[in-house]
């Protein structure tokens, strides 16, 4: 009994997993935006860091002349939220 549990966790596991790692590709165009906005706020991030919300988009370790911060982003690049680290 504790074999099959343990087998079927695992292969859960491994059919969910493929599709956590497959995040929306992120334009260019909006990359650049992004970054662009950010600078204005004397901010940068990798653009690895910017993922494709419901609404906009989630920027991890963004980091600031003040601090380091996780954002969120409406659609049209305001800051929605913001989170300092």
């Amino acid at each position: 009994m504790r074999i099959r549990l343990m087998t079927t966790v695992v292969l859960a596991a491994s059919f969910t997993a493929p599709l956590g790692l497959r995040a929306e590709e992120i334009p260019a165009d909006k990359q650049k935006a992004i970054t662009e906005m950010l600078a204005t706020m004397k901010c940068e991030v990798d653009p690895a860091s910017i993922e494709a919300g419901s609404k906009g988009y989630e920027l991890d370790d963004v980091f600031c002349a003040d601090g380091q911060y996780d954002m969120v982003l409406n659609a049209d690049l305001t800051v929605a939220e913001k989170r300092k680290e």
